[in-house]
């Protein structure tokens, strides 16, 4: 069962990391791996009321890889943590198969409560490097979560949440960036390179259709005036509206 296991874990580190070369390399090199496996342990331990124990191990774990999993966190098959550095994930979250953390995250609580008080990750979620997802959510099956983004909000299966707090980009805005995600297996990072923050895309909306707008009254102002129909001064002569200006601060 172990070794199963493990060499599972090895397999969807190649699949996930075009950087592992080797058996070897992924074996002796990648503190994700080495986080998770010795989880598997402290978890066990947990389970099984050996709680200093479980602890324990989990501080070593912390110490050698730099990644930070409560023992009573429940972690599924095919879990890829990339490179590692700074992930903390609480005591009762809920990360499902194939899920994929980079480095910085925190799955972490915003109460002191007892009971469910951690994220629930639904399969293949992937969260980007930097992001916060926090409290007792639950982030849908396939969702992503891009860099940085703190989330304190549900996510819908199959949609990405960016920005702080986030928003939610729904699925299917952009076909080509689905298809090109649908072909890796996952998007690296959780957003790709022509992903925008939704609010700054609906300000730009907003712009374009401005513009249009002033487009659309010049012409008329135009046609008026042929048929004899004079224009105050004041209409003929309104100060120009400048979409540049005002996308520069946007972007």
């Amino acid at each position: 069962m172990f070794f199963n296991r493990l060499r599972e874990d090895i397999r969807c580190v190649f699949d996930r990391d075009p950087a592992a070369r080797s058996t070897w390399e992924v074996l002796t090199c990648y503190p994700g791996l080495h986080a998770l496996t010795l989880h598997r342990l402290s978890h066990w331990l947990w389970g099984n009321g050996l709680r200093w124990m479980a602890r324990a191990m989990s501080h070593f774990t912390r110490w050698i890889t730099g990644i930070e999993i409560h023992p009573g966190a429940t972690v599924g098959r095919c879990v890829f943590i990339d490179h590692g550095m700074g992930v903390v994930i609480g005591e009762t979250a809920e990360i499902g198969e194939g899920c994929t953390l980079y480095h910085g995250v925190t799955l972490g609580g915003t109460s002191w409560n007892k009971g469910k008080r951690h994220p629930t990750l639904g399969k293949g979620v992937v969260v980007g490097a930097g992001a916060k997802v926090l409290g007792p959510i639950t982030i849908g099956e396939g969702a992503k979560v891009g860099s940085n983004a703190v989330v304190v909000r549900d996510v819908p299966p199959g949609a990405t949440a960016v920005g702080i707090p986030a928003r939610i980009v729904e699925p299917g805005r952009d076909q080509a960036r689905v298809e090109k995600a649908a072909q890796m297996g996952f998007s690296a990072y959780a957003v790709s390179r022509d992903e925008d923050d939704p609010l700054s895309m609906a300000i730009h909306g907003l712009l374009d259709h401005a513009v249009e707008t002033d487009r659309r009254i010049e012409v008329l102002l135009k046609y008026i005036e042929r048929c004899g129909v004079s224009v105050e001064d004041d209409v003929a002569t309104a100060d120009k509206f400048d979409p540049t200006f005002l996308s520069k601060i946007v972007d």
